[in-house]
């Protein structure tokens, strides 16, 4: 069974991304994101779906 949500580390390995990069598009509100306990966590669903949005500036 897959998990339901992804912590911060979780995020950063999926996207290739660094965590402190993860970090700063939380504080700007560049991902969706769930804070539960002062904890960050990301549906797995909607993670992936945001990462099949079109990018910005025509790339895909």
């Amino acid at each position: 069974m897959e998990k339901i949500t992804l912590s911060v580390t979780e995020v950063a390995k999926l996207i290739g991304i660094s965590t402190t990069t993860v970090y700063t598009m939380v504080r700007l509100n560049e991902i969706p994101y769930k804070k539960v306990r002062g904890r960050i966590i990301f549906h797995r669903g909607t993670i992936d779906n945001w990462l099949a949005t079109p990018f910005k500036g025509g790339e895909s």
